[in-house]
């Protein structure tokens, strides 16, 4: 691994002294390729976010490639991926690490070869990063809490299905919403260290088992949060198939046509919905300032929203769950 590590600096510290600093727009330089890395390629929020980074690559003149591991518990591949872009000598890296820790030395050799990495989404460790895009997800998290208590009308016990360890958004969005809950004082939180993982059938088998344990089919259940689209849509099955589907309250996060439809149903009674469209509008522009000498702030948030089904046709909320793929993926 040591060897691999230091083989790819060394290609990509040969690459970068070879060719034009970073071709910013001015100087005679190539045009700027920008490698865009997400954590998967499947759930509709990536779609989202690739079809805002297609469209910031258009507006601004810059060349994108997109390429990420198929599923989001591939942390070898993601590396192999940002490794193979550093030794291709691209002008930036633009990064959604799946894991907070397990990227950090790849984007370090990234920096160290003189190409700057944006990360987005979801946060890495060190300070390596020219820029750090994503939802608040700690506030997001917040925000789950307290749509669910009122649900709930304040009393009451709550499960959370986890995602995965390592991902620091999801991470944030479940903090947020466990310090927020447990802030009611008639709520109490009775299994917060399950973890759903990377796709839907992990995060269905879980959600079996919780639901359960926790026996909820005998009421012992009112509330539940999922902090992600594969863990929603996950639970979603479950109480589904234990006919406990808008029994339960239900708080979710992201989403897909299959959830809108679950909210519009009574099925799940809310989705904290981020912007994944602006997410990779906003890392790809962020980067192509970056890399043409204009000032970038550290932190970027672009915000999230709650979703029921009194306002899933509002065309601002509309907009987060129905973004125009076909006009910018031609799909």
């Amino acid at each position: 691994m040591i060897r691999r590590a230091a083989l790819v600096l060394a290609i990509a510290c040969l690459l970068a002294c070879s060719r034009h600093p970073a071709g910013r727009a001015g100087d005679g330089g190539a045009a700027l390729r920008i490698a865009v890395v997400p954590k998967g390629t499947t759930h509709e929020f990536w779609k989202a976010v690739h079809a805002g980074a297609v469209k910031a690559s258009e507006e601004l003149g810059v060349e994108i490639v997109w390429k990420g591991p198929l599923k989001e518990d591939d942390l070898k591949g993601q590396i192999d991926l940002v490794d193979s872009f550093v030794a291709q000598g691209v002008s930036g890296i633009v990064l959604a690490p799946l894991s907070d820790k397990g990227l950090a030395a790849s984007v370090h050799s990234a920096v160290s070869a003189g190409i700057p990495v944006v990360v987005f989404d979801s946060d890495l460790q060190g300070t390596d990063p020219t820029s750090f895009v994503a939802t608040d997800n700690y506030a997001a998290g917040r925000m789950a809490a307290e749509e669910l208590a009122r649900r709930m009308g304040d009393s009451g016990s709550v499960v959370v299905l986890r995602y995965q360890e390592g991902s620091a958004s999801t991470a944030n969005r479940e903090k947020g919403f466990l310090d927020t809950v447990r802030g009611h004082a008639g709520i109490r939180v009775v299994s917060d260290n399950q973890y759903g993982g990377a796709t839907t059938e992990s995060a269905f088998a879980t959600s079996e088992n919780l639901l359960a344990a926790q026996k909820a089919g005998t009421g012992a259940v009112q509330g539940i949060f999922a902090p992600n689209e594969s863990t929603t849509f996950g639970m979603l099955l479950a109480l589904r198939k234990a006919n406990l589907a808008g029994k339960v309250h239900f708080v979710g996060f992201d989403a897909s046509d299959k959830l809108v439809q679950a909210v519009r149903e009574g099925a799940v009674d809310a989705l904290v919905l981020q912007n994944p469209f602006n997410i990779g509008y906003a890392a790809v522009r962020t980067m192509s300032q970056h890399l043409r000498g204009q000032p970038v702030d550290k932190r970027i948030d672009t915000g999230a929203r709650v979703a029921t089904q009194g306002n899933l046709d509002d065309p601002d909320i509309h907009e987060l769950w129905q973004p125009d793929l076909k006009k910018w993926l031609g799909e």
